[in-house]
């Protein structure tokens, strides 16, 4: 069946439930590249430097890691509806929050309470959308992936629009929105059945015990500091108005979303899940390389060309930690982003500090780097990949690999 039928369970013809989870998800994920545009505008109006006002993605990406040992914990014992709501009302809070900061510690703590309702939400709205779908998966699942690419998208471009007159309008506005959400889901959707099994806080980390699983969780964690150095740092070497910065990263996001959920698939049925990604590690250290010493026109084409990038390596990422062991994959997924986005709350902190040590093009050297380091796992750690991942499973690829940021 085609899941842009407009007919009864097609994509377009979704019960309500399922349209307040989906537009709640667009929000959710506009507000992890929100802050990209404002972050020199963020600077100078609380005075505070480059490094301090990346500790931003710090806070949020720390918090966000350790939740992933509690989302599963949470969601399975007071269930989907309840954990979507305390997580969007959580956001409500601190994204308002942080709009009335009078320092730049405040608003690194604000974020902080932020990506601990942004992890709870995105952790569980995938699996409350599939649960209230009409028609089967396969169309609920495309419904997510386009309130993953459309948000990734238009979250810079918001925190542009908004941020032009005032940088604390895009916290604002955020807060808004999921207010709007949270009602929504109050008022549409239906408690949904507990899972059979409840889920510890230890069985992530009993998970990572693999060795297929604890390798993608390694080479995610290197390309992760690459990916957060291009998301957290770039916008200061760009140094762009919000509008233009916006547009930056909105043309990234779109690359982002269409190679992600369109090409990776279709790369990796052509020559192999880990073909793929080893080869596009490479590409994305060369892709740093020229964003860190080349001319401004150099840095905004290879910034807007590692969305291409990056998008490929989220979905082959995901794939490869959700079927290379036999744990059950929401655990698996825990564990692997609980180590993953160690590497997200590093590179903010540790790129201006590199910066000050030596110069901006230090931190895209080291970005460089890690970013073979992770394909250097990748081919090492080869045959303990090799379970399942060279099967090209598009379907799966379909159904997980828009996880990779909700999780």
């Amino acid at each position: 069946m085609d899941p842009f039928d407009t007919g009864s369970g097609g994509m377009l013809r979704q019960p309500k439930a399922v349209w307040a989870t989906a537009g709640a998800s667009v929000v959710a994920f506009m507000g992890i590249g929100l802050v990209d545009p404002i972050l020199p505008s963020i600077a100078e109006g609380l005075d505070a430097t480059a490094g301090q006002v990346s500790l931003l993605f710090t806070s949020y990406f720390l918090i966000t890691a350790l939740a992933m040992l509690v989302t599963g914990f949470v969601s399975s014992r007071i269930g989907g509806r309840r954990t979507l709501l305390l997580g969007l009302a959580l956001v409500v809070v601190f994204a308002g929050l942080s709009g009335t900061s009078g320092s730049v510690g405040e608003l690194v703590g604000f974020r902080a309470g932020w990506g601990l309702g942004n992890a709870l939400f995105v952790s569980t709205a995938l699996a409350v959308i599939v649960g209230a779908a009409a028609g089967g998966s396969a169309a609920a699942i495309l419904l997510y992936e386009s309130a993953l690419g459309l948000g990734m998208a238009c979250g810079p471009l918001l925190g542009a629009l908004l941020g032009d007159a005032s940088w604390r309008y895009p916290f604002f506005g955020t807060a808004f929105l999921m207010a709007v959400g949270f009602l929504c889901i109050a008022a549409f959707l239906k408690e949904q059945p507990k899972p059979a099994r409840r889920t510890s806080l230890l069985d992530p980390v009993r998970a990572l015990g693999h060795g297929g699983l604890a390798s993608v969780a390694a080479s995610a964690f290197f390309y992760n500091y690459t990916f957060f150095t291009v998301l957290a740092f770039t916008p200061f070497v760009l140094d762009m108005t919000p509008y233009r910065s916006g547009a930056v990263f909105f043309a990234w996001g779109v690359l982002l979303a269409v190679f992600s959920v369109i090409v990776a698939p279709r790369l990796q049925k052509r020559f192999g899940s880990l073909t793929v990604l080893g080869g596009s590690l490479v590409l994305l250290a060369a892709d740093v390389l020229v964003l860190g010493h080349g001319g401004h026109t150099a840095a905004v084409v290879c910034t807007v060309l590692s969305g291409a990038l990056i998008g490929v390596n989220n979905t082959v990422y995901t794939e490869l930690a959700l079927g290379v062991s036999d744990a059950p994959r929401p655990v698996a997924s825990a564990g692997y982003n609980f180590v993953r986005w160690f590497a997200a709350a590093a590179a903010p902190y540790c790129a201006p500090k590199l910066e000050e040590w030596a110069d901006a093009r230090l931190p895209f050297v080291v970005a460089a780097v890690t970013a073979l380091l992770g394909a250097l796992v990748v081919g090492v750690r080869r045959k303990a990949l090799t379970h399942d991942a060279e099967e090209p499973r598009p379907r799966q690829a379909t159904a997980d690999g828009v996880t990779v940021l909700a999780n």
